[in-house]
């Protein structure tokens, strides 16, 4: 994409020298064919003849050869067709119409010529330019992470304006994310010219208005106001990397670069996201089960310490040891079961009654709502585990301990003084449901 005209001059010179001879030599071949009409039908019908020629020269070449097969047609229709013959001098007026109407025609049909030849070089430029830009996302969508995204760029840089090419980030100091060919490195004055692309989101370096003594020219890579990034790209003989007839194509492309780069940046943002939600989710489970497995077995360990005290059996001491250590354990277990992600969930709020499990209140209408412990851990359980059912055993095993999943009776007294407290009816209750010889639901809106 560096142009012809860049890459190659003499190729541009080449074609311009072809078109003048062409123009000379398809006004030469018309007086060959004139010369072979005027002995048979006069010289009337000659200036016809050259017209082609003129408009053709027109037509493939533009203006110059327009212009020069305009002066050639003239020239030698006055030269072999008008008289005197084989003199340059015109005694009629019509000949002398004759050629200034070769002449403006050379004129008008080239400006119409060079005009349609330069929309369609326009059309065709926005053609290989859509093309080289769709080219260049559809690549970048190959990469999914930003080194990798980085990489793809600076290879499709390189190949597109035949240059070094890199991808740097970060500041105060810019990393090198990378770099083709690999093994370029920069100077102390590349840094520089690279964080002040960084920071300010201007161009810098080698023949940028942000002159800096500099073997690189870094451009910014936007995700809207913010620089996420900044391309850098060098010739090995010095010269400006881009010219401006390519600065419309670099910054295309450096926008396709700042989408995939933010398309990564979110992708990392979700797959982290999504990690968070599984180590929370494990630690919930590892939680729930530290709350449910060994709570009830230190409950029983207490209640059979307890029991042992009573019938005056055993030491004594050890018993107290035994039942203090169970009591921290229990408490340590108790500060763990807080520290899991339902201690964080946002309160919940049913039927007028709001619940902060994080903060432990509990208000209906706006209004405080005093529990006492059983009945808030009742409806602590319920509430973490919202929309389901719970069975009495679980209950009160959660609640009073494995020793008491027979007492039904101790959580009917609890849900029956939560529903006085919290329910407008308590007698149809909407808060705390009751499914008949299987359990409670806490119904959430």
């Amino acid at each position: 994409m560096t142009g012809v005209d860049v890459n190659h001059p003499h190729s541009s010179i080449a074609n311009s020298v072809q078109g003048y001879a062409g123009a000379v030599a398809m006004v030469a071949l018309s007086t060959l064919v004139g010369l072979w009409i005027a002995p048979r039908w006069g010289t009337a019908p000659v200036d016809m003849i050259f017209l082609p020629a003129v408009l053709a020269a027109a037509a493939l070449w533009g203006l110059g050869p327009a212009l020069l097969a305009g002066i050639a047609a003239a020239l030698a229709y006055n030269f072999f067709f008008t008289i005197p013959i084989h003199t340059f001098r015109m005694d009629r007026v019509a000949d002398v119409v004759t050629v200034v109407v070769l002449l403006i025609v050379a004129l008008v049909t080239s400006k119409l010529a060079s005009g349609i030849r330069q929309q369609a070089r326009i059309a065709a430029m926005h053609a290989a330019r859509n093309a080289t830009i769709a080219g260049f996302a559809g690549r970048l969508l190959s990469s999914s992470r930003e080194m990798e995204i980085a990489e793809t760029a600076s290879t499709e840089l390189r190949r597109l304006f035949d240059c070094n090419a890199m991808i740097v980030a970060g500041l105060p100091q810019p990393d090198v994310l990378a770099a083709v060919p690999t093994g370029n490195s920069l100077t102390p004055s590349d840094i520089a010219a690279a964080a002040l692309t960084l920071e300010s989101g201007e161009a810098s370096g080698r023949a940028t208005p942000r002159l800096q003594p500099a073997e690189w020219q870094f451009h910014p890579v936007r995700s809207g106001a913010a620089v996420i990034a900044a391309a850098g790209l060098a010739r090995d003989d010095g010269r400006p990397p881009v010219d401006e007839e390519q600065l419309p194509l670099l910054g295309s492309l450096l926008d396709q670069l700042a989408l995939a780069l933010e398309r990564a940046r979110l992708e990392s943002e979700a797959r982290q996201f999504a990690e968070t939600r599984e180590r929370d989710r494990l630690r919930t489970n590892l939680l729930s089960s530290i709350g449910q497995d060994l709570r009830p077995r230190l409950t029983t360990i207490d209640g059979a310490v307890r029991a042992l005290r009573r019938s005056a059996t055993g030491d004594q001491e050890l018993l107290s040891t035994i039942g203090s250590e169970a009591m921290r354990l229990d408490r340590y277990i108790a500060n763990l079961v807080e520290l899991g992600p339902e201690g964080d969930q946002p309160p919940l709020e049913s039927c007028g009654v709001r619940i902060d499990l994080f903060k432990h209140a509990v208000s209906r209408n706006g209004e405080p709502v005093h529990l006492t412990p059983k009945e808030y851990a009742v409806l602590a359980e319920l509430a973490k585990h919202r929309g389901r059912l719970l069975s009495h055993a679980h209950l009160l095993r959660t609640v009073w301990g494995p020793a008491q999943e027979r007492q039904i009776e101790y959580l009917r007294v609890a849900i029956r003084a939560l529903r006085q407290k919290l329910e407008a009816q308590p007698s149809q209750p909407r808060l705390i449901v009751n499914e008949p010889g299987v359990g409670y639901r806490l119904i959430a809106d």
